[in-house]
């Protein structure tokens, strides 16, 4: 979704609505994440006293494999994200979002934003065992005789 940006960049207390979807299609290619739905975001964007700020929220749900046990399932996410957006930047700031020629790709934003912050390892719950390294049973469901 482009947003136009010129009205809330111009006129102080201004504000918008933003809903949007990122298709499973858009999704495809990411590496290492498997979206299993389409990401939800909804969010405002608002002009107050001359400073354009973005808060929006990502909803959505990824087929994961776990990375101890190697058990695929598939968990929710939900994340906050708040920006503070700018026509233009003279320094290489990652505090401001630059909108260039007064748009903002709110798509490539969140998807940016939620591949920065889903986490690198991947479980199936926080304590999971595993599976042995020698006979390769996996230790959440029993224990053997190497793991003793």
């Amino acid at each position: 979704m482009i947003v136009q940006m010129k009205e809330l960049f111009e006129l102080t207390g201004e504000s918008r609505e933003i809903a949007c979807e990122v298709t499973l299609e858009e999704l495809e290619g990411i590496s290492n994440y498997h979206f299993a739905t389409p990401v939800e975001v909804k969010g405002t964007v608002s002009n107050r006293a001359g400073i354009v700020t973005l808060s929006y929220e990502t909803r959505f749900k990824l087929d994961n494999t776990c990375d101890r046990c190697l058990k695929e399932f598939i968990q929710e996410y939900a994340y906050s994200f708040k920006h503070t957006l700018v026509r233009s930047c003279n320094t290489d700031n990652d505090e401001y979002v630059v909108c260039g020629n007064n748009t903002l790709d709110m798509n490539e934003l969140a998807v940016s934003d939620i591949l920065l912050t889903l986490p690198t390892k991947i479980l199936c719950k926080e304590d999971c065992k595993g599976l042995c390294c020698v006979c390769g049973a996996d230790l959440n469901e029993s224990d053997c005789e190497h793991n003793a």
